[in-house]
């Protein structure tokens, strides 16, 4: 059997995959009947050497492919010499797959979407012993379900509006949201239920989704809302000098991310080459048409003048912000 894994969920497709490996066996088992292949440079005889193999103290061996279905489908821009190796390439394949041993289980794994004119999704439903799994991020409901789920799975509670809390500011990343819940059935203990309030206080990124709210207001030029924000971060017992910090981390990396974007890179590549989470990145993109390149400049030499004057005692924190907020929203 063959299969394509496919799709932005990279949390449930690695799940799909532990399962199969457990399949072969204890760990040892798996070490030795599992073997994993960059489809970037694979050779049609590199892959056909790894399924042919005989499995050893199991009864299947497990062979995972990582980006060939990729490769294969940017074929057509290649030069015509490099064109005409793929597609000898893609018919062997085929001829391959359709004797591909019983032993074998060969799964191609994509982590974007791959598209239904991609040769090995036409392979995938061409034969019957082929098998396709999109793994599309949850979303709404679906993804509440999931976290309430998750927290039941590990023998806890959580209240209604805590779940949508975690939906709306963690986002549909399972591998991050499964951390957080983690943490956050630690800190409640048994017999009691998760509530906003343990969110509230124990969530990084919802912690740091209050600096995102702020600054979307100071785009927005809602002084009003932005002063209430930084209120409710300092009630909630932050350093004016960490809101601090933390407006000029978000900016500075409005800054950056904008910068990028407008070079045409894509948000996968900008999270990799700024070193943030894809979470971090996804608001960024969303909160710079709020802003152009100069306004977020002159915003970062103003808070580095804020910061001076605090250090220096020439201003007193909380007023410094306030002047801050109120002269950024005029």
């Amino acid at each position: 059997m063959f299969y394509l894994f496919h799709g932005d969920d990279e949390y449930r497709r690695s799940l799909e995959l532990a399962t199969m490996k457990s399949k072969l066996g204890d760990q040892s088992a798996i070490d030795l009947n599992t073997t994993e292949l960059s489809g970037s440079d694979l050779t049609l005889d590199q892959l056909i050497f790894a399924c042919d193999s005989v499995p050893f103290l199991s009864d299947k061996r497990l062979v995972i492919v990582h980006g060939l279905a990729a490769r294969l489908g940017r074929r057509k821009e290649a030069a015509e010499e490099e064109e005409d190796g793929e597609d000898v390439f893609l018919e062997r394949l085929e001829d391959y797959l359709s004797n591909l041993p019983e032993t074998a289980r060969l799964v191609f794994v994509e982590n974007r979407a791959i598209g239904k004119g991609n040769p090995i999704r036409k392979m995938v439903s061409a034969y019957d012993h082929g098998y396709e799994h999109e793994f599309v991020p949850l979303k709404g409901f679906q993804l509440s379900k999931w976290i309430s789920q998750r927290v039941e799975e590990e023998g806890g509670k959580i209240d209604r509006d805590a779940v949508q809390l975690l939906a709306n500011y963690v986002g549909n990343d399972l591998r991050l949201l499964d951390q957080e819940v983690g943490k956050l059935l630690t800190y409640v203990g048994q017999g009691r239920s998760i509530s906003r309030d343990d969110v509230e206080r124990l969530v990084s990124y919802v912690r740091e989704a209050s600096i995102f709210d702020l600054v979307d207001a100071v785009g927005t030029r809602n002084t009003k809302l932005a002063l209430q924000l930084m209120e409710k971060l300092i009630d909630d017992g932050n350093h004016p000098l960490y809101i601090l910090h933390m407006i000029t981390r978000q900016i500075r990396i409005l800054l950056q991310t904008r910068e990028l974007k407008d070079k045409q890179t894509e948000p996968g590549d900008i999270s990799a080459l700024l070193g943030l989470h894809p979470y971090v990145v996804k608001k960024a993109l969303a909160q710079t048409p709020n802003f152009a390149v100069t306004q977020l400049e002159e915003l970062l030499h103003r808070l580095l003048d804020v910061d001076v004057a605090i250090k220096t005692g020439q201003m007193e924190p909380v007023l410094a912000l306030e002047l801050f907020l109120t002269e950024a929203g005029r």
